[in-house]
C-alpha cells in the first residue's frame, strides 16, 4: 500500500486543547464564486421492481479489488505522547434493547457471490423498507422482517435503459439516503469507467425502493470525483468528492450541491460547487437526522480533520442566484491529540491473515447532524492510534451555525483488540451509538457497536456488544477492507438504531459478508 504524504505544520500549538482558529490562519479560501453545471441527463424510470426482474446484470468475470486513492494525512505533533481522550477501559455492554440481527449482501446469502472487494457497506432506513449498498450491488429489505423484498441486483439495474455511462458501467461507490422530509429514497453511485467521469443519482417517486426513480447524471470532466459521500439537506443534496486530476493527481476535495427541489420533481436540475486546494480532502456533509429541520437558511455544515483539529464550512446555496452561492470557512477547531491509525495506511492486524487497511487518512461517513431544539449537534468519527492498538475517535461537535465549539470526545480503545470503520449517530433522546470493525493478531475481523447515555460521564462510552464474530480472516495478500459503515435511525420513531457493516465467515479472499442489526436504547419513547 502506498504511504500516504503528510501535510506540513499545522496552525495550532503542541499545547492547544479548545481553540478556534480564523480562516487566513490556514490555507487559502475557495473562489467566491461557485461552478456552475447542468445535469447532462434525466428522465423518469420504469418502477424498480420490474426492472430488476427484466434487466440481466453479469457480475464481474473475475474477482477485483477496488485500488484506495489515499489522501494527505496532518502530521502528529513532534513529543504528543498518548491519545489526549482516550478511554482505555470498559464496562458492562452497552445498555440496549437488540431487535433484529440479519444477513445482508455477502457471499453465499441470497444466492449472492462476491466479485470485488472492499464492499464498502451502506445503507439507509425507510418508512417500510431497509435498503443497503455493498459498492456496486444492492438489496432491498423488509425492516420490520428483515425479508429480502427483491433479487440482489447491480446497482447499475436502477439506471437500466437511461443510457450513457450510468446505464452501462457499475463502478460503485455506492450510497443510500433517505429524505424524511420528502419521505424520498436517494441513491448515487459512481460512473468513471471512461470521461467524463460521473455521478449517477436516481430519487424515488415515492417512498417504495422498489418503485419509479427520477434519474440524473452529473459530469466532473476529466476530474476523477473519488470517495462521494452525500448529505440530505432542506435546500439541496450535498455532496463532497476526493479529486483526482486525469484520475491520478490529488487536486483538494470538491464540495457541492444539487438542486433537491427540482430532482424531487423531476425536472432539469443544476449543481454548484467549490474546489479546495489539494491541503483539504475526506471532508463529509451534514446529513441530517431527525423531525426537527435545521434553523431557517441554516447552511449544510463540512467537516475534515486536520493537525489535531477539525475544519468546519458552512456550505449556503442559492440556485436562483448562483453569485449568492457561497462557502465560507474553514473555521478551525482543536481538538485532544491524536494519530492516525496506521499513519492512514495499512496495519490493523487479524489472525492468520494479513494487514488490513485503516482508512484513517479521512473522517468515516456519516456527519450526522440533529436539531434538538435548544441546540444544534453534530457527531462524527475516524480511526486513530491509541493504547498501543486502533481506537474509534468520536466527537460531538455544537452550535455549528453560530459558535462552533467542541461539545465532548473520546477515543474508544478499552483493551487490546484494534477497532476502526466506525459510523456514528445519535437518537432523539441525545442517545449515542457506534458501530465498528474490531480485530487482533489473536481474533478474526468482527462486527461491534457501543454507545451512551447524555447523561453518562462526558467522553466516554458504556462497554461493546458483538454484533457478529467473524469466522476467518481475509487473505490472499488482500487488504481492502471497506471505506465505510453505516449507522442509520428508524426516521418512524427516530430511536431504533439500524447498523451494517462487514465480516468473513471463513478464511478467503473476495468472500466477505454482510450483517445488518437493531437496537435501541429503553429511554428512547
Amino acid at each position: 500500500m502506498k504511504k500516504r504524504p503528510a501535510i506540513g505544520p499545522g496552525a495550532l500549538g503542541a499545547g492547544a486543547l479548545l481553540a478556534i482558529l480564523p480562516t487566513a490562519a490556514l490555507h487559502a479560501a475557495p473562489s467566491a464564486a461557485p461552478e456552475v453545471r447542468d445535469e447532462v441527463r434525466h428522465d423518469l424510470s420504469l418502477p424498480l421492481r420490474y426492472l430488476v426482474r427484466i434487466t440481466h446484470r453479469d457480475h464481474l468475470a473475475a474477482p477485483r479489488a477496488i485500488p484506495l486513492r489515499p489522501i494527505p494525512v496532518p502530521a502528529p505533533l513532534a513529543g504528543a505522547g498518548e491519545d489526549g481522550a482516550l478511554q482505555s477501559s470498559m464496562g458492562a455492554p452497552v445498555g440496549t434493547v437488540d431487535g433484529l440481527n440479519f444477513a445482508g449482501v455477502g457471499e453465499g446469502d441470497y444466492g449472492y457471490s462476491d466479485s470485488f472487494a472492499p464492499p464498502d457497506t451502506n445503507a439507509a432506513v425507510g418508512a417500510t423498507q431497509y435498503v443497503q449498498i455493498v459498492n456496486s450491488s444492492f438489496g432491498i429489505f423488509d425492516k420490520t422482517t428483515g425479508a429480502l423484498l427483491l433479487p440482489i441486483a447491480n446497482t447499475n439495474t436502477i439506471w437500466a435503459g437511461f443510457g450513457g455511462t450510468c446505464d452501462n458501467n457499475n463502478d460503485g461507490d455506492g450510497i443510500v439516503k433517505y429524505d424524511r422530509i420528502a419521505n424520498r429514497w436517494v441513491i448515487t453511485q459512481l460512473a468513471v469507467s471512461s470521461t467524463p467521469f460521473t455521478e449517477c443519482v436516481a430519487v424515488s417517486k415515492t417512498s417504495d425502493a422498489t418503485g419509479a426513480y427520477n434519474r440524473y447524471a452529473f459530469t466532473y470532466g476529466t476530474d476523477f470525483n473519488d470517495y462521494p459521500k452525500f448529505g440530505v439537506w432542506p435546500d439541496g443534496y450535498y455532496v463532497t468528492y476526493n479529486i483526482f486530476a486525469n484520475g491520478q493527481f490529488f487536486t483538494g476535495a470538491k464540495l457541492c450541491a444539487l438542486d433537491r427541489r427540482k430532482m424531487l420533481h423531476g425536472k432539469k436540475a443544476k449543481q454548484h460547487c467549490f474546489q479546495l486546494s489539494s491541503a483539504f480532502g475526506g471532508v463529509l456533509p451534514s446529513d441530517l437526522d431527525g423531525a426537527t429541520l435545521p434553523p431557517t437558511g441554516a447552511p449544510n455544515y463540512m467537516v475534515n480533520f486536520g493537525r489535531n483539529s477539525l475544519n468546519l464550512w458552512k456550505f449556503h446555496v442559492d440556485f436562483a442566484t448562483p453569485a449568492n452561492s457561497t462557502l465560507t470557512g474553514p473555521t478551525n477547531l482543536a481538538v485532544p491529540a491524536f494519530t492516525a491509525l496506521c499513519g492512514g495506511g495499512t496495519c490493523v492486524p487479524q489472525k492468520g491473515g494479513s494487514t488490513l487497511d485503516s482508512l484513517a487518512d479521512r473522517l468515516m461517513y456519516r456527519l450526522a447532524y440533529r436539531n434538538f431544539g435548544d441546540h444544534e449537534a453534530l457527531v462524527v468519527n475516524h480511526s486513530v492510534s491509541a493504547n498501543g492498538v486502533g481506537g474509534v475517535r468520536w466527537y460531538e461537535l455544537r452550535s455549528p451555525g453560530a459558535s462552533p465549539t467542541l461539545f465532548q470526545s473520546g477515543t474508544f480503545a478499552p483493551n487490546k483488540l484494534y477497532r476502526w470503520m466506525g459510523s456514528v449517530a445519535m437518537d432523539k433522546a441525545g442517545d449515542m451509538a457506534v458501530g465498528y470493525s474490531e480485530s487482533s493478531s489473536k481474533s478474526f475481523p468482527s462486527i461491534a457497536y457501543t454507545g451512551r447515555l447524555p447523561s453518562d460521564p462526558p467522553g466516554t462510552l458504556q462497554g461493546e456488544k458483538i454484533v457478529k464474530a467473524g469466522g476467518g480472516s481475509q487473505n490472499g495478500g488482500l487488504s481492502r477492507w471497506g471505506d465505510y459503515t453505516a449507522m442509520t435511525l428508524d426516521p418512524v420513531d427516530d430511536c431504533t438504531f439500524f447498523y451494517t457493516n462487514e465480516y468473513l465467515k471463513a478464511n478467503g479472499s473476495f468472500n466477505w459478508s454482510t450483517q445488518i442489526n437493531t437496537f435501541k436504547f429503553p429511554n428512547c419513547q
